[in-house]
């Protein structure tokens, strides 16, 4: 597993532009808010380290992550950022629903970023577990909201 070999959240700060005059959209799920919340803290702070101003990041929630696309096609439509970065969490359970959300919710967000031209980028955990979650949203792997800050950052 490759995630155990080092923290998930580094990268190199001279890959980083100032983003001071960039729009942001930020698409958050409310299940998991645990997880989605420390994802949103890991976003923000990537783009605070590319001087984003507060004014030019639009954060939308949604009740889940299959919403994510949607919620990410209305920042699009109304708010025309530069970047859309999507958080979510969706934990493994005993039936198929979580393959049917998880490969919905990727390919969603693939092609909202294809079709419009920017960046859409998936942030979204898909996990076996609550601990594994925890791990990628602030523990010993990292901030995957962090990370997808970064990379929104980096495509713009």
């Amino acid at each position: 597993m490759a995630s155990t070999l080092r923290n998930l959240s580094t990268y190199n700060p001279n890959d980083i532009r100032n983003a001071e005059d960039k729009i942001f959209g930020i698409v958050v799920s409310e299940w998991n808010s645990e997880i989605t919340n420390a994802l949103l803290d890991g976003a923000l702070e990537a783009l605070e380290k590319a001087n984003v101003q507060s004014k030019n990041v639009h954060i939308k929630y949604v009740p889940g992550s299959f919403e994510l696309p949607f919620g990410a096609q209305q920042l699009i439509d109304n708010v025309k950022p530069h970047a859309v970065i999507s958080l979510g969490c969706v934990i493994q359970g005993e039936t198929r629903h979580f393959d049917f959300i998880c490969q919905s919710v990727a390919d969603g967000i693939m092609n909202l970023g294809l079709r419009h031209r920017i960046p859409v980028v998936f942030g979204v955990l898909t996990t076996n577990d609550l601990k594994q979650a925890q791990e990628r949203s602030g523990g010993k792997h990292g901030n995957k909201g962090f990370e997808a800050g970064i990379t929104a950052l980096k495509l713009i």
